[in-house]
């Protein structure tokens, strides 16, 4: 069973022992939380078994077990060009499916809706299931469905995915043009985040476009998160926030979850893939508009791991946000399962205590590994909580 000192710490400020420890010992010792994982969608709802170890995929109980997660929030995830209708009965299928997989794994894992029930839950030695609804086209334009999202449970909602909502603008269609006219939230869009922050519900902002997330910041009474994105002035790229973001985003308190797929990690991905495809592809004459995950698909496992990010640029994106907004606002938010290509070295959730190794290695005190790897995510859901704990 894991012990409690960390979640103590998080209320009473106890000092954790500064006695030598091995790595493995110092990560068992503490809370991690993985703030996404898409494992409903690509192994779940197709029925396979997360109870038991599967050969494919980043993700079921075993490997978690394994590596040490404690709080695993599993995302709610539809494409929103497939679910034009239905997305709402969509949502509530996968949190049917993920409720199933607990209910078959009583001794392994448990729903939780508060903190109060991952302190609960960690004390039986059991990992505590989080709901995070990814994509605000599940509530189809509806505080109701917002509503009854969380009542199941789900305590974020991930604004947008890659399309732009009636209510709301995506990062990915925020970028196509300079003009501001459009973007951001509409009075209905902050009337919705005006009701998370009434439920206790988090704001999270990855996916979310530059605009819509100022205008999120000129609403919203509590702390926000961005569950799984990274440092653009370190990787360009749309899903990243800029300097100007991480500085509003550490004003308003609230927390970034770094994210490991490697084209977010490292801008020389694509071209790595590139030159590994095309050396194994050379008489294809088709394949030169396949697109980086196309490509990456049709590379042997050994050019797979040649492709993916080195773990040094994980480190890299932690080291530079931890300077930007200061150790209480960075966590961790995998996009195992939703992603093709991991960092080397932590290549599923298995290898978790391998970043903390990296982290001890790299100067990082265990009280701040400890912030990283799960205190921090904790404290942004009770800071929401408020007074509407359950």
């Amino acid at each position: 069973m894991k012990k409690l000192f960390i979640l103590t710490c998080l209320i009473g400020g106890m000092v954790i022992s500064s006695k030598a420890q091995d790595y493995k010992k110092i990560h068992e010792d503490m809370i991690v939380v993985d703030g996404h994982n898409d494992v409903i969608i690509t192994s779940i709802l197709p029925g396979k078994d997360i109870g038991k170890r599967l050969k494919t995929g980043h993700t079921d109980l075993p490997r978690l077990k394994e590596g040490g997660v404690d709080v695993q929030v599993f995302a709610v995830w539809s494409d929103d060009k497939k679910w034009k209708k239905n997305a709402f009965k969509h949502a509530n299928d996968q949190i049917d499916a993920l409720e199933k997989q607990i209910n078959n794994n009583p001794d392994k894992i448990e729903l939780a809706k508060s903190y109060a029930d991952i302190e609960r839950i960690n004390k039986s030695g059991k990992i505590a299931a989080v709901i995070g609804i990814e994509g605000g086209n599940m509530i189809e334009g509806s505080e109701d469905n917002l509503e009854a999202l969380y009542n199941r449970g789900a305590r974020y909602l991930t604004l947008t995915w890659n399309y732009n909502l009636p209510w709301v603008t995506a990062a990915a269609e925020e970028v196509k043009t300079k003009d501001k006219k459009g973007k951001g939230l509409t009075e209905k869009g902050k009337s919705i985040i005006r009701k998370m922050n009434e439920l206790g519900m988090m704001v999270d902002l990855s996916h979310g476009g530059e605009q819509t997330f100022y205008d999120v910041l000129s609403v919203t009474t509590k702390p926000i998160l961005v569950s799984h994105s990274n440092a653009a002035a370190l990787t360009p790229h749309y899903r990243n926030l800029k300097d100007a973001q991480l500085e509003a985003l550490k004003k308003n308190g609230g927390v970034i979850g770094v994210n490991f797929y490697s084209e977010f990690l490292d801008s020389d991905y694509p071209k790595r893939v590139r030159n590994l495809y095309f050396k194994s592809h050379k008489k294809d004459s088709t394949n030169r508009n396949y697109s980086i995950g196309k490509m990456y698909s049709g590379l042997s496992a050994k050019q797979k791991n040649l492709a993916n990010a080195p773990l040094e640029r994980v480190l890299k994106h932690i080291d530079y946000l931890v300077s930007k907004v200061g150790i209480d606002h960075v966590a961790i938010g995998s996009d195992f399962d939703g992603i093709e290509s991991p960092p080397q070295e932590l290549e599923d959730v298995s290898k978790f205590p391998t970043l903390t190794k990296a982290l001890l290695e790299r100067g990082y005190s265990k009280e701040d590994i400890a912030k990283i790897m799960g205190l921090n995510f904790l404290r942004l859901l009770k800071e929401n909580e408020g007074d509407n704990r359950q």
